[in-house]
């Protein structure tokens, strides 16, 4: 008896290079200019930080990183703040809780506000970085000034191409925003091949890098001791330290609801932001000036001398900055969860190195980024590419590959540090 087999599924067809070719020079536009957006804001607020972290305190006479002004500076940048979201036409845009990197597009006239509450925030000491804040204004303006300027490209590509430029000049690589690109793709049901799809994406993304590493010569890697040829031990220290590092950052995603709805019940701008910068500002008396701001810097800081603190001190530091990432996020302060979350898990793979020195600190410091961005950000992509890339080693990236899988574990399928509007997570 004959049996039918079945016809093989019909392939996807290929986009023709006519159809791509015209998104080339539209990508190029919007890489360089989300790039030059971001260092601009980048620079205005180092420079704001500068004067408040500095400048004044010098000309004061008290200390920089005293109890007194670090309560000063952030309760004063909460209170500026709530004033832009209360008074600026726009708000300062939609309750940071409810978005992640998928921002929303928005309308003009939100924008101004959005930049200067991220500003604010950037310079005042907040521990949250620039990264939702920039890519929410940098898919506005794209949305808005390139339907009027080239109305035959598809709108639905703006937001993407702004996305991936951003993406691509936060961390001055191509790779990262190709990475999140591949990651949304996957969820959706999307016509052609994925290069077709990633294409525009990828030379907006390739922009945007470029564009940063001419102007501003970033770098991710912390000069941690050389990793070479990875071990049994290495192994074993990897898969303990960013599970652990998982659980550790799934603390503040189940607290995110709670803090936040505290806050909340507030009701008023001007009493939620500086609420939350006063509370901001007795977490940093209580773990120190190298847990504020978005933390990269102060990363630096901790990886430069690995050994300079104790297992107690680096355990502090780290669960100081978690709470003051929940505490920042829940009050409404505008920025981004990545970086802080980096000097997270960077200060508890040194406490790992420093608690149990078998743990060599590059591969503590990788794993502990990678466990808490899972946790924090449950882009799995992000997080095994940052993770990888503050270690100048390829032989770490195997490590953290089958490191991920348990730590994955640990945080799928439960709720994340997004809300939804009735306060409740996303899950």
């Amino acid at each position: 008896m004959a049996h039918d087999t079945p016809s093989p599924a019909p392939s996807t067809p290929a986009t023709p290079a006519r159809t791509l070719l015209p998104m080339i020079l539209p990508a190029l536009v919007v890489g360089v200019g989300a790039s030059l957006l971001f260092l601009a804001v980048s620079g205005l607020a180092e420079q704001l930080q500068h004067v408040l972290w500095s400048t004044l305190p010098d000309a004061l006479g008290v200390g920089r990183y005293s109890v007194f002004w670090m309560l000063v500076v952030l309760t004063g940048t909460g209170i500026l703040a709530g004033l832009v979201v209360w008074k600026v036409p726009g708000h300062a845009g939609p309750d940071p809780a409810t978005t992640g990197l998928d921002a929303p597009v928005m309308a003009p006239v939100v924008l101004p506000g959005l930049l200067i509450a991220t500003a604010l925030t950037l310079a005042g000491g907040p521990s949250l970085g620039p990264e939702n804040p920039i890519i929410a204004v940098n898919v506005g303006l794209a949305f808005w000034l390139g339907n009027r300027l080239l109305p035959a490209v598809p709108g639905t590509a703006w937001p993407v191409l702004a996305e991936a430029a951003t993406i691509g000049a936060l961390f001055g690589t191509p790779v990262a925003a190709a990475l999140v690109i591949s990651e949304a793709l996957a969820g959706r049901q999307t016509r052609g091949h994925l290069w077709d799809n990633v294409f525009a994406p990828l030379v907006a993304a390739a922009a945007g890098a470029l564009t940063t590493t001419l102007v501003a010569h970033p770098s991710f890697d912390l000069h941690l001791p050389p990793f070479s040829r990875p071990g049994w031990a290495d192994l074993l220290s990897c898969l303990v330290v960013a599970s652990l590092a998982a659980l550790l950052g799934m603390c503040a995603v189940y607290a995110f609801p709670y803090v936040h709805g505290a806050f909340s019940r507030l009701r008023h701008p001007m009493l939620i932001l500086p609420a939350g910068g006063l509370v901001l500002g007795l977490l940093a008396a209580l773990g120190g000036h190298l847990t504020l701001f978005k933390g990269l810097n102060e990363v630096a800081e901790l990886a430069q001398d690995p050994d300079g603190w104790s297992a107690g001190q680096f355990t502090v530091m780290a669960v100081v900055k978690l709470a003051a990432l929940l505490v920042a996020a829940s009050s409404g302060f505008r920025g981004g969860r990545i970086f802080p979350a980096v000097f997270i898990g960077a200060a508890f793979g040194l406490a790992a190195h420093a608690l149990v020195p078998a743990v060599n600190p590059s591969v503590g410091v990788s794993a502990g980024v990678l466990g808490v961005l899972l946790a924090i950000t449950r882009q799995g992509w992000v997080s095994l590419f940052t993770a990888a890339i503050l270690v100048s080693s390829p032989a770490i990236l195997s490590l953290l590959c089958i490191a991920s899988l348990p730590a994955w574990l640990l945080v799928t399928g439960r709720p994340q540090m997004q809300l939804k509007k009735d306060g409740s997570a996303v899950r």
